[in-house]
């Protein structure tokens, strides 16, 4: 199959030009990542030494396939925790379950389990576990406007003090952390925008019965910088727990 994506700031490149009395002869190079890329229009400054008000323009353009392509999108490690304020048999439904590519306990319409409060689940079978697990496809995303720029290594205190702010314990943000430390430290940079609760929710929005008190749900795009861009801040919302109280951290980095 051909992969067909939308160019990038750095996919179309003029390879050369010449003239040829009143004509301007443009090579233009069309690249991508992965698969192909082309635009609908766009717009090119080319200054040359050539006094002419007439001078015809022709431009012709090589389109490069990058034979192998990385696809892999989607979003890491998403695990869920469940507090209940008591022992409480629980139902957990992701609705988007066409997606899953992996999930622990195997996921089958739903996941059904005994919880406590200290987060110990136990599924129909007596078999115990501290979460549920499951990872998805097909998370297209991009850089935005804002988020967070960050060196690679001052990974460890911005992901404590951000991971604080969204509402993590120090134990899941421990978990976190480990889970994506060797990803993120070796890079120079990292770009970061985590998720809304509408945004996740559209992908895979979770449904739990009894109803819970609190949820936080953390999404953590990012995608490796060789250079320091310049975002807005985004501004990140604290999350109060209370009562019966569900937690999910995942990630996904952006092709």
């Amino acid at each position: 199959p051909i992969h067909y994506n939308s160019c990038g700031k750095y996919d179309v490149t003029v390879n050369s030009y010449k003239i040829r009395g009143n004509i301007l002869k443009i090579k233009m190079d069309y690249k991508e990542s992965c698969g192909y890329c082309a635009e609908i229009w766009n717009y090119y400054l080319i200054e040359v030494n050539k006094d002419t008000k007439d001078m015809k323009t022709k431009v012709s353009f090589h389109a490069i396939k990058k034979e192998k392509c990385d696809n892999d999108t989607s979003i890491k490690k998403p695990i869920i925790y469940l507090y209940p304020i008591e022992e409480t048999k629980v139902e957990v439904t992701l609705s988007n379950s066409n997606l899953l590519t992996t999930s622990y306990p195997k996921y089958h319409d739903n996941w059904k389990v005994t919880a406590y409060p200290d987060g110990t689940l136990i599924d129909e079978n007596g078999r115990k576990y501290y979460g549920l697990y499951w990872e998805g496809k097909n998370h297209k995303k991009g850089i935005k406007e804002e988020g967070f720029v960050v060196k690679g290594d001052e990974t460890v205190p911005f992901l404590e003090e951000k991971l604080e702010i969204l509402g993590l314990t120090e134990k899941e943000a421990n978990e976190f952390i480990i889970y994506w430390l060797p990803v993120l430290e070796k890079n120079h940079y990292n770009y970061y925008y985590f998720e809304t609760l509408e945004e996740m929710n559209q992908y895979m929005n979770v449904s739990i019965t009894p109803k819970p008190d609190t949820i936080i749900r953390i999404t953590m795009n990012y995608k490796p910088l060789k250079e320091k861009i310049e975002v807005k801040e985004q501004t990140l919302s604290t999350v109060e727990r209370k009562g019966f109280t569900v937690v999910e951290w995942g990630g996904s980095e952006i092709k």
